[in-house]
């Protein structure tokens, strides 16, 4: 019994602890569970659904909202430690996502490749995970990718282009290994 006691007091502290690190948010569903101390910063709209779980214990996970910008996740999605998202003008995770450690999902490059432009911000473009994708660990998700329903990314790929639905894909950049 003293087991499970201590597992309701240690969700109870995860929801409570949600709910203080993400009061920023636009929303923040009320059975929301975190651990650790995320880095926050809403300029724009942050919602964040049921029973998402975001962890930052063994490396800062970072969630950061620019101006008019909108990060959207879905209910049930995991959020893992060292992952930094980035919406400038929108990053929606759907429901059921599994976003690994240390991924990274930037809307913006924020710096233009010519020299003579490296001061001028680029146009951003969305990125959008259906339902139930799973990110690999140290997985970076480019700006304008949208990964469909079902899909995964093996660990450590770098996604430049769209997924379908039901795919795995992996690599630098990543491509299709099979459908499932």
């Amino acid at each position: 019994m003293t087991g499970s006691m201590s597992d309701v007091v240690g969700k109870s502290r995860s929801v409570i602890r949600a709910q203080w690190y993400l009061r920023s948010a636009t929303t923040v569903a009320r059975t929301v569970r975190l651990e650790g101390r995320p880095a926050i910063q809403n300029h724009g709209t942050l919602i964040i659904e049921d029973r998402v779980q975001i962890v930052s214990t063994v490396a800062t996970t970072e969630l950061a909202v620019g101006g008019g910008g909108c990060l959207e996740i879905g209910e049930r999605s995991l959020v893992n430690y060292g992952t930094a998202i980035s919406a400038q003008e929108l990053v929606r995770i759907g429901p059921r996502c599994l976003i690994g450690t240390y991924c990274l999902l930037m809307d913006n490059d924020f710096h233009r490749i010519e020299p003579e432009r490296r001061l001028e911000r680029p146009t951003s473009r969305p990125i959008e995970l259906a339902e139930n994708v799973w990110l690999g660990g140290r997985s970076v998700v480019m700006p304008g990718v949208s990964i469909g329903a079902g899909s995964v990314v093996g660990a450590g790929s770098v996604v430049t282009r769209d997924v379908p639905e039901r795919t795995v894909v992996a690599g630098v950049p990543a491509r299709v290994i099979r459908e499932i």
